[in-house]
């Protein structure tokens, strides 16, 4: 059974369908939504009884002839690094349909560009061609550039245009990249294994000229700093449904993706090594300090992914198991806790009509059911003990000191600094004296409540029991790390 092409066709169709439908029926196109991915977020999670967690291969494959004469296949399989991914991307998709209450206008238009997201999403982390995985990857470009564009706030234009421009800017070097590695496949096809049997008689120059291509393209999404500049206007702009996709899965589209490029190039990887370091503390403290200035709640936690994101490439760059283990497992965490703040947030903003934090007061009073899951979300924004951010930054933390030593001192600065502008976001909006304009502050309704219980119920769960996803994981973080000298 081709399992991973009907898991890609259950959004997309659902989008089709509701692209067709006769009448505009809130209730039915919203309906019809969320049970095409609500099904998806099945059928994901179905596979793990199938995946072999012993086994650092791809599975559940699939192999069709695209283009022979070009060299793209049709190559779909999952393996430790991606399926936690899919899984990430079907419950994110659900979470952000069902948070999308507020939209009123053009409703068929926004949930079928929602479901079509989702579908080049999965595309990009099950794609095993290069081609294929770039034709999903510039497919993300269409959805969301509509949906900031037609549905997000007032400089909407501006966010979606410089979204764009950047993404396409990075791609182009990544396809030169792409066009290169072509030639030195010895079948003359865009099959990542056949590409990275090519690439491993390249010289190591020949590598690192080529891998820098992927690292511009990659680096935009994840961002790097310094191309991280499309990511606070467009989290700023952006329907608060789309931040979470934006933020808890478009960026880790970009680590993904420099997995596997890592594996494909592994001389050069170990050149850019330091480099690569350098940027993921950079962008730890840039990102957290940032954040820890801003007074827009939604501008704040787009700056705390920079540093949150930080984590991921500093486990990537130490090249060994238990780091690579807190990489992996951070693209997780940060998916679920951006996921959290991003649709507690808009749904705040959707009653208040304001993200400053400096208008809130008190809010434990008036909204219990807000207060308890936003200090949880938070806390594991810090790394809090007993959430998924604390398994994840233990390992990266461990990994990091084996291979660099002393200067992870600043990871644990990173966390001292989420920490800092995380309880000022909780003593701003739940102590002090109840503001009248905010004394009437509805409390999160049952459906919800659901959602969020869904994200913050994931983020404890694997707190404190991360064994199945990290034995999902371990067996393709032990391939990864045999590429490269122990020593690194």
């Amino acid at each position: 059974m081709l399992v991973l092409s009907l898991l890609l066709a259950i959004p997309l169709l659902g989008a089709v369908f509701i692209a067709l439908l006769p009448a505009p029926g809130p209730r039915l196109i919203r309906g019809v939504a969320i049970a095409h991915a609500l099904m998806a977020l099945l059928l994901s999670l179905g596979l793990w009884h199938g995946f072999d967690t012993a086994s650092s291969l791809m599975q559940f494959s699939e192999r069709f002839a695209w283009n022979p004469r070009l060299g793209t296949y049709y190559t779909l399989g999952i393996d430790g690094f991606s399926y936690p991914m899919v899984v990430l991307t079907t419950l994110l998709g659900l979470i952000a349909l069902m948070a999308s209450n507020g939209i009123r206008q053009g409703l068929k238009g926004y949930y079928a560009l929602m479901l079509l997201l989702e579908t080049a999403i999965l595309g990009v982390f099950m794609a095993q061609d290069w081609a294929l995985f770039y034709l999903f990857w510039e497919l993300t470009l269409i959805p969301l550039f509509f949906l900031i564009d037609r549905w997000g706030g007032a400089n909407r234009d501006s966010a979606s245009i410089n979204f764009v421009l950047y993404t396409m800017g990075g791609s182009v070097f990544m396809l030169m990249s792409l066009l290169v590695l072509f030639d030195t496949s010895a079948n003359h096809t865009f099959e990542m294994s056949s590409m990275a049997v090519g690439a491993a008689s390249l010289p190591p120059q020949t590598q690192l000229l080529i891998f820098l291509g992927f690292l511009i393209g990659f680096g935009v999404k994840i961002p790097l700093v310094p191309l991280h500049g499309w990511l606070p206007l467009a989290h700023v702009e952006a329907p608060s449904p789309v931040s979470i996709l934006l933020s808890g899965i478009l960026l880790k589209m970009g680590a993904y993706g420099l997995i596997r490029a890592a594996l494909t190039l592994p001389k050069a990887m170990v050149i850019l090594q330091p480099t690569l370091a350098t940027l993921a503390c950079i962008g730890l403290i840039y990102g957290g300090i940032l954040a820890w200035r801003q007074q827009d709640l939604k501008r704040m936690i787009a700056y705390s992914s920079v540093s949150h994101m930080g984590v991921v490439v500093l486990g990537i760059s130490s090249l060994n198991q238990t780091a690579m283990l807190g990489a992996t497992m951070q693209m997780v965490a940060h998916g679920l806790v951006a996921g959290s703040l991003f649709l507690l947030i808009g749904l705040l903003y959707e009653r208040t009509h304001t993200r400053n934090v400096n208008d809130y007061s008190n809010l434990i009073q008036v909204t219990p059911r807000f207060a308890f899951f936003t200090v949880l979300a938070l806390l594991a924004a810090m790394g809090f003990p007993g959430t998924v951010g604390f398994i994840a930054e233990l390992h990266t933390l461990t990994g990091g000191y084996e291979r660099w030593g002393w200067v992870v001192i600043l990871l644990a600065v990173s966390v001292l600094i989420s920490a800092a502008y995380a309880f000022r976001t909780i003593g701003r909006l739940f102590t002090g004296p109840v503001r009248p304009k905010m004394s009437q502050v509805a409390d999160l309704t049952l459906f919800e409540l659901s959602a969020t219980t869904l994200l913050v119920g994931s983020i404890l769960l694997l707190g404190c029991y991360p064994a199945p996803v990290l034995d999902v994981m371990s067996a393709s973080v032990s391939h990864f790390s045999s590429h490269f000298p122990s020593r690194f």
